[in-house]
């Protein structure tokens, strides 16, 4: 019993020093920055190593080779990387426009399944409370999203975004809504949001004549639709002209 007991706990000491060393080669990336390939190769280092631990009859070699040819093909495509665009977008993606001068890339987010709500929080732990006040957004190949905010002097300066026609019709008066908050979504993917509109004391009717004022009929033509603490409308369509 002793025996193996020392024999597991050295087995353990030995796979977790070659584990280590094996990622520490692999470069000083964090866990939030791995690519997807990285990721992979990450896991799979992981899970050689709990093989090698749990099997005791299983010789060492076993788990430590396989963990070094992870490693020199890691190293290797990093090589290559270095030199080969093509290779880098390959095995690591390419960024991509989430947002664009305050609107919202629909068809992106579908390609990258990233629903409205994982935009918003992103949004938010970049202190981005309006999606109207962001330049640029792209999703990393990590998973981050990186956000260019406008500058101040033209912030919020968009009821409609996506349409052409909307924007060029006059701007209603919109009545100022007392709430200290983040903006409200009142639509998305077409729905309306009845429990934040009773938030703010207003009904479907209200909303829909907002909407109207802007030159859109349904809600179901909206993408998405917030509103901040001033009352004003950030009104993203389905789809642009």
């Amino acid at each position: 019993m002793t025996i193996h007991l020392a024999s597991l706990i050295l087995r353990t000491v030995l796979m977790y020093i070659t584990a280590f060393v094996v990622m520490r080669i692999m470069g000083k990336r964090e866990i939030g920055e791995l690519s997807i390939f990285d990721l992979v190769i990450s896991v799979m280092i992981a899970e050689i190593a709990v093989f090698a631990i749990e099997d005791m009859k299983r010789p060492l070699y076993e788990g430590i080779v396989p963990m070094i040819t992870l490693l020199l093909i890691q190293m290797a495509i990093a090589k290559v990387s270095l030199h080969s665009r093509g290779v880098r977008s390959l095995f690591d993606g390419k960024p991509s426009v989430i947002i664009q001068d305050g609107r919202i890339n629909r068809e992106e987010m579908r390609r990258q399944r990233y629903n409205l709500d994982d935009l918003l929080m992103q949004l938010r732990a970049n202190n981005i409370d309006n999606v109207a006040d962001v330049e640029f957004a792209v999703l990393e190949t990590s998973g981050q999203l990186s956000v260019m905010p406008k500058k101040e002097g033209t912030r919020s300066g968009r009821y409609v975004q996506g349409s052409a026609a909307a924007e060029r019709a006059s701007k209603p008066v919109v009545p100022r809504i007392r709430y200290e908050e983040i903006p409200l979504s009142l639509i998305m993917d077409g729905k309306v949001q009845d429990r934040n509109l009773e938030q703010i004391g207003k009904t479907r009717f209200w909303l829909k004549n907002q909407i109207q004022a802007r030159g859109v009929k349904e809600f179901k033509e909206i993408f998405f639709c917030s509103i901040d603490h001033q009352g004003k409308l950030y009104i993203n369509l389905m789809q642009d002209p």
